[in-house]
């Protein structure tokens, strides 16, 4: 992404972005040649990706229904991808009509799309900003329109946090977004693991020309991003066996993806 001499924002479509490698591997639309080529090249190498989204999606779903079971009233959804319906705020706001949701992310059609679906005169909008710079999404004065820090939020980092570096510190990030956090506050975060494969270099390498890399991290690493959290059963598990509300499809023993949830104590 860049920006012209009047301000206005030029995207970058001669490299693939995940976010729309992600709407093109759910069956969205809302892509590009050069995601398209990315996301077959990924699945040519890992084909278990296609049930690996469905299934990490699933999490996010049931994540949102958890938070909002335990009185969460307000979600910051950082690294929020392209609209796939039901969005997070769908899924909350049918459970409790007054949840306010602020939706992240650094890639401006993700933006526009989700302009055209908001109102942002209302309870939900969405922000241009990146998670590497966490404390500018914290200050962002449209996030503070709609998240009050004063009260408990839940925080989504869901398959995001794969796409940073380690010399970007994602504890770091982790940390700065939790100090912001009231008690009684939410972390829902997944992220990709080789811990089931043998060697993911090839998948990985799909990401080298891409808009962000990929970083996958085994178990303990994944865990550690909970520090300061109080993990809720069944704690870090692979996205389909997290809570699932049906029987796993086959397969689902191979996916490559953590989550978990974990609420924030005084």
């Amino acid at each position: 992404m860049t920006q012209d001499g009047n301000g206005s924002v030029e995207i970058d479509t001669s490299k693939p972005h995940p976010a729309r490698i992600y709407d093109y591997l759910l069956g969205g639309k809302d892509n590009y040649e050069v995601d398209r080529k990315a996301a077959d090249q990924l699945a040519a190498v890992a084909p278990e990706v296609w049930i690996s989204v469905r299934a990490n999606r699933g999490f996010l779903q049931r994540a949102v229904r958890h938070v909002i079971d335990s009185g969460i009233r307000q979600i910051l959804d950082i690294g929020t991808g392209l609209p796939t319906s039901p969005n997070v705020h769908e899924i909350a706001q049918e459970l409790a009509p007054g949840v306010r949701v602020a939706y992240v992310d650094n890639d401006p059609i993700v933006k526009a799309h989700g302009d055209a679906l908001l109102s942002r005169a209302g309870t939900t909008s969405i922000v241009l900003a990146d998670l590497r710079d966490p404390q500018s999404v914290i200050d962002h004065p449209e996030v503070r329109r709609i998240i009050d820090f004063d009260e408990p939020v839940a925080l989504f980092l869901v398959a995001i946090l794969h796409f940073v570096r380690d010399e970007e510190e994602p504890e770091r990030i982790v940390a700065t977004l939790r100090d912001a956090l009231p008690a009684g506050s939410f972390l829902v975060l997944s992220h990709a693991t080789d811990d089931f494969a043998d060697d993911r270099s090839e998948a990985q390498a799909v990401y080298n020309n891409a808009t962000a890399s990929m970083n996958l991290r085994p178990r303990a690493r994944v865990e550690g991003f909970f520090d300061g959290f109080e993990l809720v059963e069944p704690g870090v598990a692979q996205v389909p066996f997290w809570r699932p509300e049906a029987t796993p499809p086959a397969g689902s023993e191979e996916i490559g993806f953590y989550g978990g949830v974990a609420v924030k104590k005084a």
